[in-house]
């Protein structure tokens, strides 16, 4: 190849080159992102913030990870700089935080355990029949949530932090049947020291038997531990008092509800000051608290409450002359939910954050500036994959004349040109508060991921909207929150892209009663039905739940006094006779809140009626689904009835 050849060549191989590398570079469509479904959502894991440092630096935190193939959790624990940074896993992280339960001069620590006070086994009562399986009982309270008493109530106790002293302890209720922590849910935040380590404070309801199943009557018990003299410092309330906290300058702040029986009154902060004085700090706050913790400079208490469909961080002072009214002043805005204020270094509350399309994460939240930092993200490279769904706010006209908001939640990848099936989903409590919360059960990310669009309203009876609103649902189960639903099912139902032909309703606990509710009332709008834990029938509710004063406050009384119409007109069994729909129901084996019998009377009645029902029994979880894999069973059955019904 002579020169000329080999140049002109070189030079078209290189101007092709050149040419190719100056093409457009064509972008393939992105592939479109997976979307959150129950297999995906149970690789989540699960922050809980343990606290602050004691230098006031870092946090630590927990995060909890389920194993479907164990059936179990798994744990491991982390500290993060309050500043931002990487997380750093610890295996020990005790000394590092300040232990609440150990006393101001480090010598004493109070814990609790369950102490044996009566005989309820038959092998208790008869030392000779030791493998008795009987329970014998003479009063009311003889079971509680998931578990039948027998006989043991949770103690406190003082011991030294020797432990080569005084190793037993000393059981500051002596021979009580009363418990500290309460059942069912109480834990150690039922118990403070005083900062002077003089004396302790600890929550009980010290009622017992049947009286103690018709009051909600916890009381502030303070201990003296050199004379070991107990004083009730609540006494002139009959409704709940919790969760005790001592200001640094020894002032005690603590939740409240006034009425007796009702387990869902407003929830206010009272402080017991170190002078003696009571005072209620959010009595003229039209709301109810959900938590508080003191602030640093012990001038202010900072809460969390829902408003308005979610919940968020608020701001009370403490006037040192109980002349001055206390201010309330909401500090955050936004489309999330608070769930807990893990203390404050500075001028940065540290807090934890949901949403309907995240699990929990840490934050800080900085007072000055107003300013938010996430310091953890666990779950980042799944909700990175996932396409998110659209949560909207709207605002319903109800038959009364009220303005309700209701969250609609859409698919991911929306479009409005379409027709989507779309499901009511109906709130439990009754009064609980529908915010921007994250479920691993009823999570409505996950069922708007399956191609539905959600309506969620805040119907009467939650939180958030005044008190008036929260207290009107009591002794009207299916009066205005049940047209509540149906105004929010029915406005949303307005838009062309809801398949009016394609509608469904689901919920547990009230929200399954409103769903055997709806079943017989509901005039063809509904398609599908979905019931978990549900009251089907009033009366057998009432005969075999176990908190009475619930049942007592909400449906008025028992059925055998009075025309009441919780046993009437509101009880579902008396609309069963106009079912004509499919009726899927679920049923835990040891809830005892709203008990076996009621699953399976509903599905009796679907099945004698002839309709298409089904019935998923978990006998070993209860009001609750726990464990992984019953759990992935609750969901597979979910969305697997809903393909075949809707």
């Amino acid at each position: 190849m002579n020169i000329l050849k080999q140049f002109v060549l070189t030079s078209i191989l290189l101007l092709s080159g050149f040419i190719h590398a100056q093409k457009p570079v064509v972008t393939r469509p992105k592939e479109p992102q997976k979307v959150m479904s129950p297999e995906l959502m149970w690789q989540l894991g699960r922050v809980s913030p343990i606290g602050i440092t004691k230098d006031n630096k870092n946090v630590i935190y927990k995060v909890a990870t389920p194993s479907v193939d164990d059936n179990k959790f798994s744990s491991k624990f982390y500290t993060v700089s309050i500043n931002g940074g990487v997380a750093t896993e610890i295996m020990d992280y005790e000394k590092l935080v300040l232990n609440k339960n150990i006393s101001p001069d480090g010598k004493s620590l109070i814990s609790d355990k369950a102490v044996k006070i009566n005989a309820i086994n038959g092998f208790d009562l008869y030392p000779d029949l030791k493998q008795s399986t009987a329970q014998v009982y003479t009063s009311l309270d003889y079971r509680h949530w998931d578990t039948w008493n027998d006989g043991q109530f949770n103690h406190v106790f003082v011991s030294s932090t020797d432990a080569t002293k005084d190793a037993e302890g000393t059981d500051i209720m002596k021979s009580e049947p009363f418990n500290c922590p309460t059942k069912p849910f109480g834990g150690d935040e039922d118990y403070i020291w005083h900062p002077n380590g003089k004396t302790i404070v600890y929550v009980s309801k010290k009622l017992s038997g049947t009286e103690a199943a018709q009051s909600t009557n916890t009381d502030l018990y303070q201990y003296e531990i050199k004379s070991g003299k107990t004083q009730n410092l609540t006494q002139n309330n009959k409704g709940y008092d919790t969760n005790p906290s001592y200001s640094v300058d020894g002032d005690l702040a603590f939740l409240s509800m006034k009425t007796e029986g009702f387990e869902a009154d407003k929830n206010d902060i009272k402080v017991l000051s170190s002078k003696g004085v009571t005072t209620n700090l959010t009595v003229q706050w039209d709301g109810t608290v959900n938590s508080f913790a003191w602030a640093a400079d012990s001038r202010n208490l900072y809460f969390t409450a829902p408003i308005d469909g979610t919940i968020q961080l608020f701001k009370v002072d403490f006037p040192s002359s109980t002349k001055k009214m206390p201010v309330v002043e909401q500090l955050t805005d936004g489309e999330w939910d608070i769930t807990g204020i893990v203390g404050q270094s500075g001028n940065k509350l540290v807090l934890s954050r949901t949403s309907m399309n995240k699990a929990a994460d840490i934050f800080t939240y900085d007072l000055i500036s107003k300013s938010w930092m996430q310091l953890t993200d666990v779950n980042k490279s799944i909700y990175d994959s996932v396409a998110k769904s659209r949560t909207e706010k709207r605002y319903v006209t109800t038959t009364d004349g009220k303005k309700m908001l209701v969250w609609v939640v859409y698919p991911p990848n929306f479009d409005a040109t379409k027709k989507y099936p779309t499901l009511l989903y109906c709130q439990g409590g009754p009064q609980s508060a529908l915010t921007q919360f994250y479920s691993f059960r009823w999570n409505l990310q996950l069922m708007a991921s399956q191609g539905y669009i959600v309506v969620a309203p805040n119907r009467r009876g939650m939180p958030g909207h005044g008190v008036e609103w929260n207290h009107q649902i009591s002794k009207d189960w299916g009066g205005q929150n049940i047209r509540d639903y149906l105004s929010a099912i029915d406005d949303v139902s307005k838009e062309t892209y809801v398949d009016k032909n394609r509608l469904g309703a689901v919920g547990a606990s009230y929200g399954g009663y409103s769903v055997f509710y709806l079943a017989g009332i509901h005039q063809k709008r509904f398609k599908t039905f979905i019931a978990h834990d549900g009251v089907f029938n009033t009366k057998s509710m009432y005969g075999t739940t176990e908190e009475m004063f619930f049942v007592n406050y909400d449906f008025g009384g028992p059925y055998w006094e009075g025309n009441n119409k919780a046993y009437t007109d509101f009880n579902p069994i008396n609309h069963v006779a106009k079912w004509d729909t499919p009726i899927y129901i679920i049923q835990g084996g040891k809830d005892y809140r709203v008990p076996i019998g009621q699953g399976l009377e509903a599905f009796n009645a679907a099945q004698l009626r002839g309709i298409k029902s089904k019935l998923l029994y978990l006998p070993d979880e209860n009001h609750w689904v726990i464990k992984p894999q019953n759990s992935l069973v609750w969901q597979r059955e979910f969305f697997k009835w809903l393909k075949e019904t809707l």
